[in-house]
């Protein structure tokens, strides 16, 4: 069983930047690929990016490929999200997300969630 715990999220405006965190419990923090996906107000849920256990695969939406960054530190059991240039359409409660195994951008394919961190990107 893996238990996530986001932090970091919060109002900013516009062009700034902002990092969310999500701290996975557990001993085997390597062999879980991570991943953020959000879900936006009368949106489905949608992927965000991705890294897989050794940190060597990393994949991203369109939507904020050069943007955003995502990182980990499995001596720490953490993924962060590196937001830079947020847009307001960036807004939404982004999930952090954990599944035992290869790379994957298929929401389904993950067996472990967060409870959500806010981020609002006002105009």
């Amino acid at each position: 069983q893996v238990q996530l715990v986001e932090s970091g999220g919060g109002l900013v405006q516009a062009g700034s930047s902002l990092i969310v965190s999500c701290a996975a419990s557990g001993r085997t923090f390597t062999s879980y690929t991570m991943a953020w996906f959000r879900q936006a107000p009368g949106k489905e849920r949608e992927f965000v990016t991705a890294i897989s256990g050794s940190g060597g695969t990393t994949g991203y939406a369109d939507s904020v490929k050069d943007r955003f960054t995502i990182s980990r530190d499995n001596a720490k059991n953490t993924v962060y999200l590196q937001m830079n240039s947020l847009k307001p359409e960036d807004t939404a409660v982004y999930y952090c997300a954990a599944r035992r195994g290869p790379y994957s951008d298929y929401d389904l394919s993950y067996n472990y969630w967060g409870q959500g961190t806010q981020v609002t990107v006002s105009s």
